[in-house]
Protein backbone atom coordinates (compact mmCIF):
# COMPACT_ATOMS: atom_id res chain seq x y z
CA UNK A 1 0.00 0.00 0.00
CA UNK A 2 1.59 3.74 -1.12
CA UNK A 3 0.58 6.54 1.41
CA UNK A 4 0.95 10.43 0.61
CA UNK A 5 2.89 12.36 2.74
CA UNK A 6 -0.10 13.91 4.17
CA UNK A 7 -0.87 10.59 5.01
CA UNK A 8 2.40 9.02 6.25
CA UNK A 9 2.71 12.60 8.39
CA UNK A 10 -0.61 11.65 10.35
CA UNK A 11 0.17 8.02 10.83
CA UNK A 12 3.35 8.67 12.36
CA UNK A 13 3.47 12.42 13.91
CA UNK A 14 6.22 13.33 12.01
CA UNK A 15 5.83 16.89 10.42
CA UNK A 16 5.20 17.07 6.64
CA UNK A 17 8.32 19.29 6.67
CA UNK A 18 10.39 16.50 8.62
CA UNK A 19 9.81 13.71 6.08
CA UNK A 20 11.04 16.15 3.46
CA UNK A 21 14.36 17.40 5.39
CA UNK A 22 15.12 13.57 6.16
CA UNK A 23 14.46 12.71 2.56
CA UNK A 24 16.74 15.59 1.64
CA UNK A 25 19.92 15.12 4.30
CA UNK A 26 19.30 11.13 2.82
CA UNK A 27 18.43 9.37 6.01
CA UNK A 28 14.94 7.86 4.30
CA UNK A 29 16.49 5.58 1.56
CA UNK A 30 13.93 4.46 -0.75
CA UNK A 31 10.91 6.68 -1.22
CA UNK A 32 9.34 6.85 -4.79
CA UNK A 33 7.53 8.97 -6.20
CA UNK A 34 4.38 8.42 -8.97
CA UNK A 35 3.88 9.69 -12.45
CA UNK A 36 3.84 12.95 -11.64
CA UNK A 37 6.65 13.60 -8.99
CA UNK A 38 4.11 13.31 -5.89
CA UNK A 39 6.20 11.05 -2.81
CA UNK A 40 5.15 7.45 -2.10
CA UNK A 41 5.78 6.35 1.15
CA UNK A 42 5.11 2.38 1.51
CA UNK A 43 5.38 -0.11 4.78
CA UNK A 44 9.53 -0.25 4.87
CA UNK A 45 9.50 3.93 4.24
CA UNK A 46 7.63 4.27 7.83
CA UNK A 47 9.75 0.86 9.51
CA UNK A 48 12.56 3.74 8.40
CA UNK A 49 11.08 6.82 9.26
CA UNK A 50 9.97 5.57 12.93
CA UNK A 51 13.60 3.85 13.46
CA UNK A 52 14.99 7.50 12.23
CA UNK A 53 13.02 9.05 15.29
CA UNK A 54 13.77 6.20 17.62
CA UNK A 55 17.44 6.95 16.90
CA UNK A 56 17.10 10.97 17.02
CA UNK A 57 15.12 10.73 20.37
CA UNK A 58 18.25 9.09 21.68
CA UNK A 59 20.53 12.03 20.81
CA UNK A 60 22.17 10.18 17.50
CA UNK A 61 23.29 13.35 15.00
CA UNK A 62 22.00 12.94 11.40
CA UNK A 63 24.73 12.64 10.29
CA UNK A 64 25.55 9.43 12.03
CA UNK A 65 21.62 8.23 10.67
CA UNK A 66 22.98 8.96 7.45
CA UNK A 67 25.84 6.78 7.62
CA UNK A 68 23.73 4.02 9.06
CA UNK A 69 21.64 4.34 5.86
CA UNK A 70 24.07 4.42 3.74
CA UNK A 71 25.84 1.05 5.38
CA UNK A 72 22.17 -0.65 5.08
CA UNK A 73 22.32 0.30 1.36
CA UNK A 74 25.97 -1.35 1.01
CA UNK A 75 24.15 -4.78 2.20
CA UNK A 76 25.61 -7.90 4.42
CA UNK A 77 29.06 -7.43 4.47
CA UNK A 78 28.43 -3.96 6.05
CA UNK A 79 26.48 -5.94 8.92
CA UNK A 80 29.34 -5.90 11.30
CA UNK A 81 29.54 -1.86 10.87
CA UNK A 82 25.65 -1.44 11.45
CA UNK A 83 26.15 -3.60 14.71
CA UNK A 84 28.89 -1.40 16.08
CA UNK A 85 26.84 1.67 15.36
CA UNK A 86 23.55 0.24 17.04
CA UNK A 87 25.67 -1.19 19.32
CA UNK A 88 27.61 2.22 20.16
CA UNK A 89 23.92 4.01 21.02
CA UNK A 90 22.88 0.98 23.03
CA UNK A 91 25.39 1.80 25.38
CA UNK A 92 25.34 5.88 25.61
CA UNK A 93 21.42 5.36 25.95
CA UNK A 94 21.99 2.99 28.85
CA UNK A 95 24.11 5.55 30.40
CA UNK A 96 21.36 7.85 30.07
CA UNK A 97 19.10 5.74 31.86
CA UNK A 98 21.27 5.22 34.74
CA UNK A 99 21.98 9.00 34.86
CA UNK A 100 18.11 9.83 35.01
CA UNK A 101 17.72 6.87 37.53
CA UNK A 102 20.22 8.71 39.86
CA UNK A 103 18.26 11.78 39.07
CA UNK A 104 15.43 10.67 39.68
CA UNK A 105 16.44 8.83 42.76
CA UNK A 106 17.74 12.21 44.03
CA UNK A 107 14.27 13.92 43.34
CA UNK A 108 12.01 11.01 45.10
CA UNK A 109 14.68 11.45 48.23
CA UNK A 110 13.76 15.74 48.08
CA UNK A 111 10.13 14.75 48.30
CA UNK A 112 10.09 12.42 51.00
CA UNK A 113 12.13 14.76 52.98
CA UNK A 114 9.28 17.46 52.36
CA UNK A 115 7.09 14.69 53.05
CA UNK A 116 8.26 14.33 56.44
CA UNK A 117 8.37 18.31 57.21
CA UNK A 118 4.60 18.79 56.49
CA UNK A 119 4.03 15.37 58.48
CA UNK A 120 6.43 17.08 61.31
CA UNK A 121 4.22 20.41 61.00
CA UNK A 122 1.05 19.47 60.98
CA UNK A 123 1.40 17.66 64.00
CA UNK A 124 2.16 20.59 66.29
CA UNK A 125 -0.51 22.37 68.18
Amino acid sequence: MAYTVKEVSEKTGVSRYTLRFYEKEGVLPHVGRDKNGVRLYIDSDIDWIETVQVLRSTGLPLAEIREYVELYKGGRKTLQQRKTLMTRQKNKVEEQISRLIKTLEKINYKLALFDAQEEKFEKLP
